[in-house]
Formats: C-alpha cells, sequence, structure tokens
C-alpha cells in the first residue's frame, strides 16, 4: 500500500527556510541537493521528509507556476512496485511527468506524475531520505 512521506515545498532560499522548521518544530537536518532540477535542504521529524526547494527551471517547477513559485509544490508516495503504482496512475487518469536524472537503483530515484487536475505528485520505491515507510 502507497503511504504518503515526502512533501516538496518551493522557497526562495532553502537554508533560511529550513531554520525556521528547524526551529520552530524541532525537525532535523537529514541532508542537502544540487542537482540539475533543484538546490534544496531535507528535513525529517522522523516520519516524513520535508524538502525545501528552490527550482532552477520553469520546465522543472512546472511551467504553469515557474521557478519562481513559492508553496507547496508536491506530494511523494513511497510505494512498493514502481511499474505497477505508474500503469494504476495512468489507468486511473494520471499522467507521467518527469523522471529524476539519476539512477533507478538510487536511494533518491523519484517518478514525477500529474494526477487529472494536473497536481505534481512523486512515486519512490526507495523512500525520501528521513521517511519510514
Amino acid at each position: 500500500m502507497a503511504k504518503l512521506r515526502h512533501i516538496a515545498v518551493a522557497v526562495p532560499d532553502p537554508e533560511e527556510a529550513a531554520k525556521f522548521y528547524i526551529k520552530t518544530f524541532g525537525m532535523t537536518e537529514v541532508g542537502k541537493t544540487e542537482s540539475p532540477i533543484a538546490s534544496g535542504v531535507y528535513l525529517s521529524d522522523g516520519t516524513i521528509c520535508l524538502a525545501l526547494l528552490n527550482y532552477k527551471t520553469d520546465e522543472a517547477a512546472g511551467k504553469e507556476r515557474g521557478k519562481h513559485y513559492v508553496g507547496v509544490h508536491h506530494v511523494g508516495f513511497w510505494v512498493d512496485d514502481l511499474d505497477a503504482q505508474g500503469k494504476a496512475i495512468e489507468d486511473n487518469g494520471g499522467s507521467f511527468f518527469l523522471d529524476l536524472p539519476i539512477e533507478k537503483d538510487s536511494l533518491y530515484y523519484e517518478k514525477k506524475y500529474r494526477d487529472p487536475n494536473g497536481i505534481i505528485f512523486d512515486i519512490s520505491h526507495n523512500g525520501w531520505v528521513g521517511s519510514k515507510k
């Protein structure tokens, strides 16, 4: 069964945003990213990964928002089988959006989709740093 374990928020400065969530809610920094898609800081409460991301391109952020968008960007579901879940997504009106440019066996591999309303979400078979299945 899929479990919600990832929330990504687009922010102008991931380091500054991280300070707020760490000081205010006692979250722990569990990782950082510097990819062609975004710069970011990963925080966790022990169950869910909160990604604070600054997108580098309009395409990666989703053209309807653009790279300067600030707010909840997408959520992520930890799934048992990427292919089976991808088929279920498409069978129910969702559509593929983007693969991360890393190996499928990587801890950080995820596939991005859009639901029938255009909302972006991820699926991952490995989860996210700081999250628990």
